[in-house]
């Protein structure tokens, strides 16, 4: 009868015992099975891509490393725990005694050999993983070549801190952590079974556990001793003094000392080992706490006593050198050694015919402000809700009819938020709304009358001068916002899915996608594993996958390269360009690293941060420390099959040559660079931040000047961000600088005296500098003055106003601020573009377009006004021409023929003066009843919408648009007839903005 109620609970038990095993085995395979489709599908899309060598050969090198590392720490520890376990004490064991030990030992002994194969195991698998995160370090070491250059201290190649000692370094860190873990391990073990035992007479401790803790005491000061005399290496690249590097008190006190501490801590070491020896331990523990002893006096006390005895006295003097070391290195280390250094006596005085002799420079200023068009781009090129453009668009620069003309360039990129809700399904996400369509192009110095952008690309089917050819193609399946991941292509014959492009009343054509952009999910294996990587079971049983499809992810061009090249740091900012028939983007990837001797340290996402980052506008690289960067690689991505080219742009670097090394075969040299290729190369922007971030301190090589710091610049903030406190980005233009023979594509910035936070600064000029970005158009070949970094450095008592100073002449400006608030009236926005500065004229001239945007969900910027400032004063007009003629009275010299017309497309040409001074007052008299009446006509349109009145509204709009066109006119007399002022043009309202269509 109590047979059964007892069996019951027994297979219920077994039962219970089988279900856990159960689920611990259904989980070990799902998350296998997981961490398999992970890996499978990314060796199809680099064997796609052809770059299966890289992944291959990473994953190698950090299977290795995994591998040396978690076999070393696994065996170190369980050949500790075992040596521990086999020199326990054997004795009988005695029922009465209370030894907590006894029963540890008897509770533990059943699980014995599982807890000590399994905590060697642990420590190995997560020892493997941290230094396997290290890989590049080891990759380095073993391919590593040399830059041909010694350091000032110890003259070692630099190859030796780039490249050898960081590797050292790891392995010295890692074996430190291997012997103290190992040690630990066997001093519990030893605890646990006896050997040392701690009581109130004091420790006990048998002679395994002794020679246990000597060995280990002894690797674990030799580890030290290695630790220190590598240390004296480190100090080149020590950033705590005034600059990096070693100084004086690091040459003459901390690398000595370092020296002897590793000495001493191998002669403790030395006897550790005696004391396992002769079984004393004296000898050891004395040599231990002098070694302390020592630390302390020789590595703390010492170099402080030399600082303020030797250093600080005379630091000037004393720092002298090792000052001169870090300003040539860290020139050297950031490619600013070959800097070519003008004095540029800037004249503020606008004189007639000034820009006759840069005629060329003025008729190619960029009016187009990249960062506010993109809304005008959107409501003039859309044509549907599911195309966008990026929010800051790209200069770039073409050849249009012989001449090369600055361009504002996007790539009209796919929206798939842009559906409208019934639209949102998984099939129209991924099968049906694939891809963008062309590129939209417009000229930089020229706009309509209306102040629309003028295209030389645009439109669908794509027209213009870009894409006319019957080869082009404009789709866009690789882009900054392109969808994470869609399915395209299938068997000739079948029904298109793809959307397109819009064919207005004839609807919207379909297409498939004829190229080789991913990897194929034709069979079923191939869509199970997407399936688990995107989570989706749609990829298995959707029919618009076909045996023919293939899956195009991971398509943002700056992730591409990084993929493919992660020994890279990849500029933020990607551009496109129509090059061959193709659109492509171009990436700028550097190879950088932390360990160049002597040379700044720099963290560049904090250096290269600007308005552009701050807004959201541009990609922000990683947070990591370097004090060298080369730009050795241009990448391209084929917007259309996502395929992906690097180029040895610097092939002479050796960071590059050695990842070559590494990964073989996988960077083209330049001779494989088409012209047309070439021709859009442009100068990185996040390196030229880099650089000019740096100028401001070491555009002085003069060791004296430079510690006292007395010349120190910084880049200005930009001046069109009402919250202000934000970097002025560098501006893509072209112009001819001093000494240039003829206009050159230039990537340029500003400086101004240091600014003190808390403090006022005089905000004048004091340096201007620009990066030749004109790669030049032959095949193969660099340009020879690419790259070329120009600094032309005004005198410290200059006159002539930063950019700031010049942005608050001009909202401070009388006769500018009334024309502008005209405009704002009505619920206008006026919106200042960016202010760039052009060295013409014997001085430094400013120039700013104003552009106007009306309220509502379609309205968009268009350019109305330009503003423009030489010295302390300023001209305003409608058009470039005019608003330089304001400038330099009457006769700027500006125009360069049939350059363009610097501002509006078809406006009219300035006349010459003419008439008398009765003709100018009465214009002027026009010019103030028409701003009157103009004004009193919105007031009395907005009375009327408040009353609900529209037909009033409507007459009072028609009297508006009759008041502006007075207003024009008589600002056309005006300027005809020579009435405008030296100081500042007084101007017109600009027309109302043509709605969008």
């Amino acid at each position: 009868m109590t047979s059964r109620p007892e069996g019951r609970p027994t297979a219920l038990r077994r039962r219970r015992g089988a279900l856990i095993p159960t689920i611990v085995i259904v989980v070990v395979i799902a998350v296998g099975f997981v961490i398999f489709s992970g890996v499978y599908t990314d060796i199809l899309w680099f064997q796609q891509l052809g770059y299966l060598q890289v992944f291959l050969r990473q994953n190698a090198i950090r299977a290795a490393v995994f591998l040396v590392a978690g076999l070393v720490m696994a065996g170190a520890v369980y050949g500790v725990m075992r040596a521990a376990y086999r020199a326990r004490p054997v004795y009988a064991p005695d029922p009465s005694s209370h030894d907590t030990m006894a029963r540890y030992q008897e509770q533990l002994e059943p699980v014995r050999r599982i807890v000590m194969a399994a905590v060697p195991i642990v420590f190995g698998l997560f020892a493997g993983a941290a230094a396997g995160s290290q890989w590049q370090k080891a990759a380095l070491f073993f391919n590593q070549v040399g830059f041909g250059v010694q350091d000032p201290q110890f003259h070692l190649d630099i190859s030796f801190y780039t490249m050898t000692l960081p590797f050292l370094g790891t392995v010295v860190g890692f074996l430190l952590g291997v012997v103290v873990i190992a040690g630990i391990a066997g001093v519990l073990t030893h605890y646990l079974y006896g050997s040392i035992r701690i009581s109130e007479s004091g420790v006990y401790m048998a002679r395994a556990a002794q020679l246990h803790l000597a060995i280990s005491g002894a690797a674990l000061l030799l580890l030290i001793a290695v630790n220190f005399w590598l240390d004296r290496y480190s100090a080149v690249f020590d950033s705590s003094g005034r600059v990096s590097g070693a100084l004086f008190t690091d040459v003459n006190a901390v690398i000595p000392t370092k020296a002897i501490l590793a000495v001493a801590a191998a002669i403790v070491a030395v006897l550790f080992i005696v004391a396992a020896v002769i079984g004393r331990w004296r000898l050891p523990l004395i040599g231990t706490a002098m070694l302390v002893i020592t630390g302390i006096l020789a590595g703390g006390v010492y170099p402080w006593v030399i600082q303020q005895v030797q250093v600080r006295p005379s630091e000037q003097s004393a720092e002298a050198p090792y000052l001169e070391r870090n300003i040539n290195s860290t020139r050297s280390a950031y490619g600013l050694d070959k800097v070519q250094v003008q004095d540029y006596k800037a004249t503020t005085d606008a004189t007639p015919g000034a820009l006759r002799q840069d005629a060329q420079t003025t008729a190619s200023i960029r009016l187009l402000d990249p960062t506010l068009v993109s809304p005008t781009f959107q409501q003039l090129e859309q044509y549907r809700p599911y195309y966008q453009f990026a929010p800051s668009l790209n200069v770039d620069r073409y050849s249009v009819n012989g001449k090369t003309q600055d361009t504002v360039i996007a790539v009209r990129e796919l929206n798939s938020q842009g559906l409208s809700p019934s639209q949102q399904s998984w099939y129209n996400n991924h099968i049906v709304y694939t891809h963008g369509y062309g590129v939209v192009a417009a000229y930089g110095n020229t706009a309509t009358v209306d102040g629309k952008p003028v295209f030389m690309e645009s439109s669908i089917p794509s027209t213009g001068v870009l894409g006319t050819d019957s080869t082009y193609q404009p789709r866009i399946y690789f882009g900054e916002y392109s969808p994470d991941y869609s399915v395209v292509g299938g068997p000739a014959g079948t029904q298109p899915r793809e959307q397109d492009k819009p064919q207005g009343s004839a609807g919207d054509t379909q297409y498939t996608f004829s190229g080789n952009g991913g990897p194929n999910v034709g069979n079923i294996f191939n869509k199970l594993m997407y399936a688990m990587k995107f989570q989706s079971t749609d990829l298995l049983f959707s029919d618009g996958v076909n045996q023919d499809s293939q899956i195009l992810y991971d398509r943002n061009p700056r992730d591409r390269v990084q993929k493919v090249a992660p020994y890279l740091t990849i500029d933020g900012n990607a551009y496109p360009a129509v090059i061959d028939g193709r659109v492509k983007w171009i990436v700028d990837g550097y190879t950088t690293s932390q360990y160049y001797p002597y040379s700044q340290q720099q963290q560049l996402q904090q250096i290269t941060a600007d308005s552009q980052t701050a807004a959201g506008r541009a990609s922000q690289l990683p947070q990591a420390t370097v004090n060298y960067i080369r730009n050795s690689v241009k990448a391209t991505v084929d917007a259309y099959d996502g395929s992906v080219t690097l180029y040895a742009w610097d092939d002479q670097d050796p960071m590059l040559k050695a990842w070559q090394k590494v990964f073989p075969s996988t960077v083209k040299p330049i001779s494989d660079m088409s012209a047309g290729l070439i021709s859009h190369v442009r100068y990185p922007e996040d390196l030229f931040k880099v650089q000019r971030e740096l100028l401001t301190r070491y555009h002085v090589t003069d060791p004296g000047d430079f510690y006292k710091n007395n010349d120190v610049w910084s880049v200005p903030n930009d001046p069109t961000v009402k919250s202000g406190g934000v970097k002025q980005p560098p501006y893509y233009m072209t112009l001819q600088m001093p000494g240039q023979q003829t206009p050159s594509f230039q990537l340029t910035s500003s400086f101004i005296p240091q600014t003190v936070e808390g403090g006022s600064s005089r905000e004048v000029m004091y340096g201007y500098l620009a990066a030749d970005s004109n790669a030049g158009n032959k095949a193969g070949v660099k340009g020879n003055d690419y790259g070329k970094l120009t600094l032309l450095k005004l005198p410290t008592d200059t006159s002539v106003p930063g950019p700031g100073q010049v942005q608050n002449t001009f909202n401070s400006d009388t006769n500018v601020s009334q024309a502008l608030n005209l405009l704002r009236q009505g619920a206008s926005e006026v919106l200042n573009g960016n202010l760039l500065t052009l060295p013409v004229g014997g001085g430094l001239l400013y120039v700013q377009p104003v552009y106007v945007k009306s309220t509502g969900s379609t309205s968009y910027p268009t350019l109305q006004r330009v503003l423009v400032a030489f010295g302390d004063k300023i001209g305003f007009a409608p058009t470039l021409d005019k608003a330089l003629d304001d400038l330099f009275g009457g006769n700027s010299g500006a125009k360069a023929g049939d350059s363009g017309n610097n501002g509006q497309a078809g406006a009219t040409p300035s006349p010459q003066p003419s008439g008398g001074t009765g003709t100018s007052q009465t214009a002027q008299a026009d010019l103030q009843a028409a701003l009157q009446d103009a004004s009193q006509a919105i007031k009395d349109g907005q009375a009327a919408l408040a009353a609900g009145n529209f037909a009033a509204y409507g007459d009072a709009q028609q009297k508006l648009s009759a008041a502006v066109q007075r207003a024009m006119d008589a600002e056309a007399k005006i300027a005809g007839s020579g009435g405008g002022t030296s100081g500042s043009s007084t101007a017109s309202p600009a027309p109302s903005p043509t709605p969008s269509k």
